[in-house]
């Protein structure tokens, strides 16, 4: 089963296209004293879904989970948004930006 992580933050790439938007996603270990942080590539994370090592997830403005899953643009490139969004990833772009 894979460990369930919650994307708190981005780090935007600048680029328009939808599947080239996100560099990486990141957030803070849930129950770590010290809100210890983590940062995952794009790549890397679609590879921990496929293997079902990590399951990422955001919460809404309305406090609810909501799942991130992999897409793929008419060009066949993999990207990730959440299973609220259309074609663009909304979801993980409304995040702010990931600190340093």
């Amino acid at each position: 089963m894979a460990l369930r992580l919650r994307i708190k933050c981005i780090v935007r790439t600048g680029r328009p296209e939808a599947h080239e938007r996100i560099q990486s996603v990141g957030g803070t270990i849930d129950g770590s004293a010290d809100g210890r942080r983590w940062k995952h590539f794009e790549t890397y994370s679609i590879l921990c879904i496929k293997t079902r090592t990590y399951a990422y997830y955001i919460v809404n403005n309305e406090g609810q989970e909501v799942d991130v899953v992999i897409a793929t643009s008419p060009g066949g490139q993999e990207y990730l948004k959440t299973t609220a969004d259309g074609e663009q990833p909304d979801g993980l772009l409304s995040l702010p930006d990931c600190p340093d």
